[in-house]
């Protein structure tokens, strides 16, 4: 019994005692353990919340860096002025979040090779902020910027990106480090683990089996899940089975929460990153898709290039580009391009607004996805079967708020939120385009339309000619038919019967020659009207061009420019006086060709053309050191019958060409008396008492003979490439021609390629005159009577004249803006008071409520009520009788003055207008105080 009682205490003592150990080792192992994890989550808190937060303000900060760095690119090269200033913000404010972040850095580094780095970095930036702030205060006053300014740039921009590079790097390698140990520690519990576990097991082997047995599987769950995880994916980790809750349940908690915790921070980064791949991938894309746009001229090839791009880069399958023909409730949406098509079903070619859900969208101006596709949407085919679409996009062209085309794309996969947004962006860029394929098409299709329509009225015109020679040669046969009837009494009521049904066809003939008389008539009318108004168009602008340009001119002279602001206003002038000479070149050349150009054959002074041709060119020769001859006979007369306007005209084109295609050596001018045999060669006139013959004669560039006819048509050159060293329209040997055989006269060539041209201009004196045409060409001659009165001011009254339009009140009524800034500019500046009207119903209510009104300018095409009708509702008022007005008009066709004066105007003047000529008319119809 003794013995029993020893053997259980002594067993008792020894479950105690082994329980005791097994307590007393599993709280040290769970002490140990708690320790390690609790270590092991500070280090991994640290690469999370610390090192990672470095790392990615790091990269913020070479994000905003990079950004600005393009802005500053931009204005760096961008000429134009528009996106500087939201340039310089959107540089303004990501300076604002650089700052913002090395402050954060510097605030919580606790690393002093990091702190070394983060302060060079921060000097170097406030460095290149200087130079930032340098090229930003050049681009606002649209200076260039210097070229040391840019380099030194260059060389901080390059320091700074590798001061942040190397920050970035050293943080990463912090946190690779911290991995590591991480890593280790991990590794090293593990093996604790074990090994506790084992000396557990042989513990509770003696004590029970079952508590061993129970340990040693919760240890071996444990064991198991640590050992699969795939440290090269973070992102899935494998979790413990937590089941009871003593220590170990507690160590099977932490590493749940552990793998939690980094898979949370490796998807961050894995979400960061392809953010940052999608944005690249949609800038480059949108990149390529803009430099596919350029050189496009036709609305089908935009659209072929576009959908061959754009379905691919959709990961779509088929597409179609529907464009949109017409106007309003009319337009329609046609399909002009598509994608993998369906030859066996096609789809639907076209459709109009609110029609089907691609014209819902159209109407709604809102793209649609669409998941559930209808059982009858063609299918995508491959070389081995066909599929059908998973997903559909309809998705509006949109421009300024019109619709201008949609486009349909279906995919065998969703499309992702990446490629929307890409959809979009190229919807926008694709707008543009779209508008300015189909402008540049309508500038073309009117030009061409200008020409058939010239082509037709020739054409009809010769018909006419042709049935009208016809109609003549029916006649005749028709009395020839007559005489027969008369001789043979048997056939005389079958030949009357046939007299009378030819004589119907031939009023039937006659009612049609009319009717195409009357449209030939009126497409003539057309053309003037057309020429008329394009004229208006052309001068309205350009009128305010050169006011503003010699207004410029007038006070660079005070010194309230700078030198190159002079040379601005004086090209600017030039380039305007230019394109104003082109103008009258055209109108001339369609008036010629219309048959409507006036001729007024007038006593002219010979002698005076050798002094013009050394007036007007000696200067222009010297500077490209050429030499100018003038050679004239003595036998030609004093005096020549001719137009002295158009004679003028011929002569200076030829000697214009000769200087400008002339890069050494001499221009020469001849003229001399040749005999009607010499002339009759070339030309015959009658009526002509004598003729004269001027050569023009250079040692330029010569001219191939196969092109001698072509130059003296209509646009054409000798040198006709796109990139030809001479400019020019090509039009001024045309109206050389034109005017030369208007005067009775002919232009003849002899040019041999590299030795040099003469032209020969014969033109015969005419005192009785030739035939004139209905045209006057009105641009210079209807500045007459101011120019007329100006001649006859006398020096001492210039003191006077200028006081004349002092403290006057002058009414300009004008619908251009800018003409009324040029003129209100110019006649302040005279010290005159100026009142502005828009139209004639505000110009008739200024007069009511400015009675004190001196002098009225009044254009004639005007919105509402035009010039004509205002200035005959001011003359029907007794109180304006005598109120000065003058008229002014860009339009400048037949009649126009006439039809000017009749209706009230005081004086009349073409635009553009000439600032010191306005003045004039303007001195004289203002009477002196």
């Amino acid at each position: 019994m003794e013995k029993q009682g020893e053997e259980s205490m002594g067993f008792k003592k020894k479950q105690y005692a082994g329980f005791g150990v097994i307590l007393a080792f599993m709280l040290v192992t769970a002490v140990v353990m708690l320790v390690s994890m609790n270590h092991m989550k500070k280090n991994m808190s640290e690469i999370v919340q610390d090192r990672y937060v470095k790392v990615k303000m790091a990269t913020e900060i070479q994000l905003l860096f990079s950004q600005s760095d393009r802005e500053l690119l931009a204005i760096i090269n961008d000429e134009k002025a528009s996106g500087t200033e939201t340039a310089i913000q959107n540089i303004t404010d990501n300076r604002a979040k650089i700052e913002s972040r090395l402050n954060q850095l510097d605030n919580i580094l606790n690393h002093n090779q990091a702190k070394d780095i983060l302060a060079k970095l921060q000097n170097e930036f406030a460095s290149y902020t200087e130079t930032e702030e340098t090229i930003i205060n050049d681009a606002r006053h649209n200076k260039t910027v210097p070229s040391g300014v840019i380099s030194d740039y260059q060389t901080k921009r390059s320091h700074l990106t590798g001061y942040i590079t190397d920050f970035k790097n050293f943080q990463e390698n912090l946190m690779s480090k911290a991995m590591k140990n991480a890593s280790q520690l991990e590794k090293n519990l593990l093996q604790m683990i074990v090994v506790s576990s084992g000396l557990m097991i042989a513990v509770m082997l003696f004590i029970a089996y079952w508590i061993v047995s129970g340990t040693a599987k919760s240890l071996n769950n444990i064991s198991k899940v640590m050992t699969h995880i795939n440290y090269d994916d973070l992102t899935s980790l494998p979790r413990v089975d937590v089941k009871t809750e003593d220590e170990i349940g507690e160590i099977g908690a932490a590493f749940n929460r552990m793998a939690a915790s980094l898979e949370q921070a490796s998807q961050k980064e894995k979400n960061y990153i392809e953010q940052i791949s999608e944005r690249n991938w949609m800038q480059t894309t949108l990149a390529e898709m803009a430099t596919m746009y350029q050189n496009i001229t036709h609305i089908n090839t935009l659209a072929e290039r576009f959908i061959q791009k754009a379905v691919p880069v959709m990961a779509a399958s088929m597409g179609a580009f529907y464009l949109k023909r017409g106007e309003k409730t009319k337009a329609e949406f046609v399909k002009i391009a598509a994608y993998a098509e369906d030859r066996g079903n096609p789809g639907r070619e076209k459709f109009s607004y609110g029609e089907g859900l691609a014209g819902q969208c159209a109407l709604e101006k809102e793209s649609r996805i669409i998941t559930d596709v209808p059982e009858n949407y063609s299918l995508i085919s491959t070389g081995l079967d066909e599929a059908k679409p998973r997903s559909i996009l309809i998705a509006p062209v949109i421009y300024e708020e019109e619709v201008l085309a949609v486009l349909e794309l279906a995919s065998l996969e969703e499309f992702t939120p990446a490629r929307l947004e890409l959809i979009k962006q190229i919807n926008h860029t694709l707008g543009m385009a779209i508008n300015s394929v189909l402008s540049r098409m309508e500038v073309e299709r009117l030009l061409k339309e200008s020409q058939m329509m010239t082509e037709e009225l020739q054409a009809q015109s010769e018909e006419l000619q042709s049935q009208s020679e016809e109609l003549q040669a029916q006649s005749e046969e028709l009395q020839s038919q007559s005489e027969e009837l008369r001789m043979i009494n048997e056939q005389l009521e079958e030949r009357t019967k046939e007299a009378e049904k030819r004589a119907q066809e031939l009023e039937k003939t006659k009612h049609q020659l009319e009717e195409k008389a009357e449209q030939l008539i009126q497409s003539s009318q057309y053309k003037s009207e057309f020429l008329a108004n394009m004229s208006h168009e052309l001068r309205t602008p350009l009128n305010s061009i050169l006011l503003l340009s010699e207004m410029l001119a007038d006070e660079s002279e005070e010194g309230n420019l700078t030198e190159e602001q002079k040379e601005f206003a004086r090209v600017i002038h030039s380039s305007g006086s230019d394109l104003l000479n082109l103008i009258n070149d055209i109108l001339d050349l369609s008036k010629v060709e219309a048959g409507k150009m006036e001729i007024v054959i007038e006593e002219t002074n010979t002698r005076e053309l050798p002094v013009y041709v050394g007036n007007q060119f000696a200067y222009l020769a010297e500077q490209k050191g050429l030499e100018l001859k003038i050679d004239v006979d003595e036998n030609v007369p004093d005096l020549i019958y001719t137009d002295q306007r158009r004679f003028q005209q011929i002569v200076k084109n030829l000697l214009s060409n000769a200087v400008k295609f002339t890069e050494n050596g001499s221009v020469t001018f001849r003229m001399r008396k040749v005999s009607a045999e010499t002339a009759g060669k070339y030309v015959k006139t009658e009526d002509a008492d004598f003729w004269l013959e001027v050569a023009v004669q250079d040692t330029g560039i010569g001219i191939p003979e196969k092109k001698q006819d072509l130059i003296f048509e209509a646009f054409q050159q000798g040198d006709g490439a796109t990139g030809r060293k001479y400019g020019g329209t090509g039009l001024g040997l045309s109206i050389c021609r034109e005017f030369a055989r208007l005067l009775g006269g002919t232009i003849c060539l002899d040019s041999t390629v590299g030795k040099g041209s003469t032209f020969i201009l014969y033109i015969p004196s005419l005192p009785n005159g030739m035939t004139a045409t209905e045209e006057v060409s009105a641009p210079e001659s209807e500045v007459a009577p101011a120019l007329l009165h100006e001649e006859d001011q006398q020096p001492g009254e210039e003191a006077s004249a200028d006081q004349a339009l002092r403290n006057k009140t002058v009414l300009i009524c004008d619908d251009d803006n800018r003409n009324i800034y040029a003129l209100k500019k110019a006649l302040s500046k005279e010290g005159m008071k100026v009142l502005v009207s828009q139209n004639g119903f505000e110009c008739l209510d200024m007069l009511d409520l400015h009675k004190e009104v001196d002098i009225v300018l009044m254009d004639i095409m005007m919105p509402g009520m035009d010039g004509y009708e205002t200035m005959q509702r001011i003359r029907k008022n007794d109180a304006f009788a005598d109120l000065p007005i003058i008229a002014l008009t860009a339009k400048a066709m037949k009649g126009d003055r006439q039809k000017c004066l009749g209706a009230g105007a005081t004086d009349y003047i073409s635009k553009p207008l000439k600032m010191d000529q306005l003045l004039s008319v303007m001195r004289v119809w203002l009477p002196l105080e």
